[in-house]
């Protein structure tokens, strides 16, 4: 064979390992409304940037006569390439071949891409689309998911790792993406369980549908296990797309600050206007968000999980910021299981990855119950007061309206370290609210009034008195609780100040192996 031919060779190599398992398995998969592993890669990378490694990786299996049947790449496509110039390590699981199934080799090229990934500091992409294991490989198979998962672990913190599920993730496929910091489904083919319906029928008795049991629509919903869910596959690439442009490489560089013409003085005398009169009316803390951030761009996380808190990325004069806000237009902004654990990990997120934290607060307490009790809100809430104490990152926390009680202290408060405290007029810092506290402060005189109007008139005076007191933020600013009450109109201005005031900022936790979180 002289050189020509060996190139030859080569080039119809290739040729063969990108198409997969044929062109009848890759016409299988457009019908089902499904890209290829390598058309999912060239739209989420850059144009021609994409380097692939290991095509010519085969399986090593012989049991059930599988060498009969081998595929180059062995169904997973695993490289390096850019998004906007940001270099990025990327592995698609190729449905086309075996189902996408997980071999021995299959395994070693993941951890081979993590494994550089890491060496390089730079984020790492996983796009699932998986049958699970393959069965002819028995134990070797399961062994090659846990050195992923080993992986997945030792990269938290270090390195973004990002999920997008475009297919089936069942069984122990499911631990790698719970393991990575974002998980993205699509409404139309993805799933998630580590039981599926035919298991849970036999087992329990359950009779349900694969989308009722771990659909997308699901897990973003009900369960939390994804971040995004999107309506198609291109959709959810190009947020992928989006979502880098907040993030730093790694876990020793910053965000990257982009050049910002929406002006810092800008004002919005809506603001101003925005919280009701009445306490107990509610408004959109949304609005104010897009208010304040640049060109009003707000790239919301878990936007259909735990609704009273609304976590997700924005920029501040092109710098990349986490924004956490009690959302007072569902379940009044309280905090409960749910929103505890939502924002604790966002924030803890945020922290890992230095990007700066803004809080909004209007939270009246936490969700009383004894279905809250029994599922642990004690736990839950600490870990978000748990996050936000630990977190070093600079934190700026804004009061728009109530602050009562334990919520108080676990929303980013002085005391756990908030760089700036700032509060509107309209704040309202107090161990609880009025009608709350006049009862347990008056309860005895109130008991001993029989006439209806004098008691409603006796409670009516007493809740104006407890207002007159409590009802504004002036009080914890006289003990340096808050920092400054600012016009709402000037909140953009004053974050970005803050901002800028902190971009300096040092500060150290203890040396500790690790911390013990309230899990």
């Amino acid at each position: 064979m002289n050189n020509q031919d060996k190139i030859k060779k080569l080039i119809d190599l290739r040729a063969e390992a990108k198409l997969g398992g044929g062109l009848k398995r890759i016409e299988a998969q457009h019908k089902k409304g499904k890209f290829t592993a390598r058309e999912r890669i060239d739209m989420l990378l850059d144009e021609g940037s994409f380097e692939e490694f290991d095509m010519f990786v085969t399986h090593r299996c012989t049991n059930f006569e599988l060498e009969k049947s081998k595929y180059l790449g062995d169904g997973v496509v695993t490289g390096h390439g850019t998004i906007d110039g940001r270099v990025v390590y990327v592995f698609a699981q190729d449905f086309t071949i075996f189902g996408g199934s997980l071999s021995e080799t299959f395994a070693i090229k993941i951890c081979k891409i993590m494994d550089m990934a890491m060496k390089a500091g730079a984020p790492i992409i996983g796009i699932n689309d998986s049958g699970g294991a393959r069965i002819q490989e028995g134990v070797t198979s399961l062994a090659g998911y846990a050195e992923i998962f080993e992986r997945n672990i030792l990269a938290s913190g270090v390195i973004p790792q990002i999920s997008a599920i475009f297919g089936p993730c069942a069984g122990g496929a499911v631990y790698s993406p719970a393991l990575t910091d974002f998980i993205m489904m699509n409404e139309q083919n993805s799933y998630m369980f580590v039981t599926g319906p035919k298991v849970v029928k036999t087992v329990t008795g359950e009779d349900i549908s694969i989308e009722d049991l771990g659909g997308g629509k699901v897990h973003a919903s009900k369960s939390g296990v994804a971040h995004f869910l999107v309506e198609n596959e291109k959709e959810g690439l190009m947020l992928l797309r989006k979502l880098l442009c907040y993030l730093p490489q790694n876990n020793l560089e910053d965000p990257i600050i982009t050049d910002c013409t929406d002006p810092i003085e800008r004002k919005e005398e809506f603001l101003n206007e925005i919280i009701p009169e009445s306490p107990n009316q509610p408004y959109d803390i949304k609005d104010v968000i897009h208010l304040i951030v640049d060109y009003g761009e707000f790239m919301e996380i878990h936007r259909n999980y735990a609704k009273n808190i609304v976590v997700g990325f924005a920029k501040f004069n092109g710098q990349p910021v986490g924004i956490v806000a009690n959302q007072p237009n569902y379940l009044a902004g309280v905090l409960d299981i749910e929103s505890s654990r939502k924002a604790a990990r966002f924030v803890r997120f945020c922290d890992s990855f230095n990007i700066p934290v803004v809080t909004l607060v209007d939270v009246p307490g936490f969700l009383p119950g004894s279905k809250q009790e029994y599922g642990g809100i004690i736990t839950h809430g600490a870990k978000l007061m748990f996050a936000y104490g630990e977190a070093t990152v600079p934190k700026i926390t804004i009061t728009l309206r109530k602050s009562y009680g334990g919520a108080h202290d676990v929303m980013s408060c002085k005391q756990l370290r908030g760089d700036l405290n700032y509060a509107w007029p309209t704040a309202e810092i107090a161990v609880m609210g009025a009608t709350g506290a006049v009862e347990v402060l008056e309860g005895k005189k109130i008991r001993e009034i029989d006439d209806a109007e004098e008691r409603a008139k006796f409670i009516a005076d007493h809740e104006d008195q407890y207002k007159e007191k409590f009802a504004n933020p002036y009080q914890a600013a006289s003990y340096g609780y808050i920092d400054d009450i600012i016009e709402p109109m000037n909140t953009r201005f004053r974050i970005i100040r803050g901002l800028q005031s902190l971009v300096t900022k040092k500060l150290i936790n203890p040396p500790k192996k690790h911390s013990n979180i309230p899990l």
